[in-house]
């Protein structure tokens, strides 16, 4: 879908609060020290990239985009937390996406997000590959996930620039998740 450049900065300040969201996230998933060995490597990589990411918007902005000192709670289970990032990660490229149509010249970034994307997809199929509680865990988390998710996307659509596309910007995000979730099977397609 295609947005007037009137969206523009709706779409910039909505991805600003996504990446920082991402950001807060892994840092806190890395501090706790949940995901496996051969994840944080990826971790660190992705969290350089999304503080560049932040420092661009905020610039480009003008304003700062984390507010909060203390960091969110995260999941004691790397099954859970991977699913929930995967969500995350897929919400932000949508919004990437959404991006690179109104400002082509940030097509690199949504590029990155493909990747994030990419790989935590990759990590969410390796844990429903191995089978038993941790697949049954994942799937539970992709459905508190998927609950939450609507009034997520609402709050991410609240700018008055998006009222006239809102509600077939709100079903496309999810039914690209929900089709990311199924194929990936988390959920029933």
């Amino acid at each position: 879908m295609r947005l007037p450049q009137s969206c523009e900065r709706a779409l910039f300040e909505r991805f600003l609060k996504a990446e920082a969201m991402i950001l807060q996230t892994i840092r806190a998933a890395l501090k706790k020290g949940v995901p496996p060995p051969d994840v944080v490597a990826f971790l660190r990589r992705h969290e350089e990239e999304e503080a560049r990411h932040l420092r661009q918007f905020e610039d480009l902005l003008e304003m700062t985009s984390i507010r909060k000192n203390t960091l969110p709670r995260v999941a004691n289970q790397w099954c859970v937390l991977a699913v929930q990032i995967y969500g995350y990660e897929s919400l932000g490229l949508e919004y990437a996406k959404l991006l690179v149509h109104t400002r082509p010249d940030f097509s690199a970034i949504a590029e990155d997000e493909e990747t994030h994307v990419a790989f935590f997809e990759n990590q969410v199929r390796k844990i429903l590959s191995e089978g038993g509680p941790q697949t049954t865990e994942a799937r539970k988390a992709a459905q508190a996930l998927r609950r939450r998710l609507p009034e997520t996307v609402d709050r991410y659509l609240e700018a008055e620039s998006f009222a006239p596309f809102r509600e077939d910007l709100k079903r496309m995000i999810l039914n690209s998740i929900d089709r990311r979730f199924a194929a990936v099977g988390l959920t029933a397609p």
